[in-house]
């Protein structure tokens, strides 16, 4: 299987990793908008694989995925080096940079990862479609709800599957939690929480692009709520604060926010988020059913500490989302290889982005304008 990359950023190299290690991948082409960039995604890979798994890391990333006994996942080929490396399990990886990305779309490519900037996403998206080119695409699909609409109505004219990077569906604890309600375990659901608490603030040059704290990071929440509870949200009260740097107020934006949903069984849920949790990377998932209680996302490295405090809190919590999901991410893109090869239906399709976009559209609604809003008052 070839499959083209676009995007060589952070998390761009951390799937350029994760790809190589799946059997089916024998090729890997890589590209970005700027060209040396995909180029240096090469050399910084190879270096970081030089030393013991604990050892390699992305630059300003967590841990690479590691192959056996020491041995880097892939070596990184750019076009001109002598030959294919090997991956981890002695396979030959072809693995290339491309001299931009519109070479992509003329590499013999089965399938498409699309890790770069949010606002190329929808251009690369509909260009895989034109071409008949399965694609995976990190959230967001778009930078409005019109741009994801648009690509929701083109994945069903070509026929081709697009999956979405929402990967909190592949964390093991989140699968649990959702297993372990359709099971009935927890008898009737009646509410649910679920956080997202960033360790600090992102660079100032990041706020006026991001879409806002409900478009980029509650967006996850909501999906997942969706996802595990098998449930539609039916209207949205939420209300958000600055306490902290002041380019958040002056880009139009919130640096906490916290909403209210009600599903349309009359579960209540609560989603919660901010941009400093100075204790670490929290995101958790909790279920309180007639029966029976349990939490995602709990464990040894969760920045939370109990009190009465019993000792420190955790000596190494979660640094940030790449760390804390790693699983989850290699998870999406093994599910997606086998979307490409056929095996599985799309576990992720557009329509639950665009239903994700909308929910996140009534939650900033709802607090610019101080009133509960229903999701209808967004949906196209």
């Amino acid at each position: 299987m070839r499959i083209g990359l676009a995007g060589a950023g952070r998390i761009g190299a951390r799937h350029a990793a994760a790809l190589c290690e799946l059997p089916e991948v024998e090729a890997l082409v890589v590209a970005d908008a700027d060209a040396a960039r995909a180029r240096a995604l090469a050399a910084r890979l190879t270096g970081a694989w030089s030393g013991a798994p604990a050892e390699r890391k992305a630059p300003d990333g967590p841990p690479l995925p590691g192959g056996a006994a020491g041995r880097p996942s892939a070596e990184i080929l750019t076009a001109g080096s002598s030959g294919p490396p090997g991956s981890s399990d002695g396979r030959a990886v072809d693995i290339r940079a491309a001299g931009d990305v519109a070479d992509l779309f003329s590499a013999g490519l089965d399938g498409l990862v699309v890790a770069a900037a949010t606002d190329a996403h929808a251009d690369l998206v509909e260009r895989a479609l034109a071409a008949g080119l399965p694609v995976f695409c990190e959230k967001p699909l778009a930078s409005d709800v019109d741009g994801t609409f648009q690509i929701v109505a083109s994945a069903k004219k070509a026929g081709v599957p697009v999956q979405v990077g929402f990967q909190r569906r592949f964390d093991a604890g989140n699968a649990a939690a959702r297993e372990a309600l359709a099971s009935g375990r927890l008898g009737w659901l009646h509410t649910v929480r679920s956080c997202s608490f960033d360790p600090a603030p992102p660079p100032p040059e990041y706020v006026p692009t991001s879409g806002g704290l409900f478009r980029d990071c509650v967006i996850h929440d909501l999906d997942l709520i969706r996802f595990v509870t098998g449930r539609e949200v039916v209207r949205v009260m939420a209300s958000g604060a600055n306490r902290g740097e002041d380019f958040f107020r002056e880009n139009g934006d919130v640096d906490t926010g916290s909403a209210l949903l009600v599903l349309d069984d009359g579960t209540l849920a609560q989603v919660s988020a901010t941009r400093y949790n100075a204790a670490g990377y929290d995101a958790r998932l909790e279920l309180f059913g007639s029966k029976d209680s349990i939490v995602a996302g709990l464990d040894g490295r969760t920045p939370v500490t109990a009190v009465p405090e019993h000792g420190e809190g955790p000596p190494n919590p979660y640094a940030g989302f790449l760390e804390r999901f790693s699983d989850a991410y290699d998870a999406e893109l093994r599910a997606f290889v086998d979307v490409v090869a056929g095996r599985r239906a799309n576990p992720c399709p557009p329509e639950d982005a665009l239903e994700a976009f909308y929910l996140a559209e009534a939650c900033e609604l709802s607090m610019r304008e101080g009133r509960v809003v229903g999701a209808g008052e967004v949906r196209r």
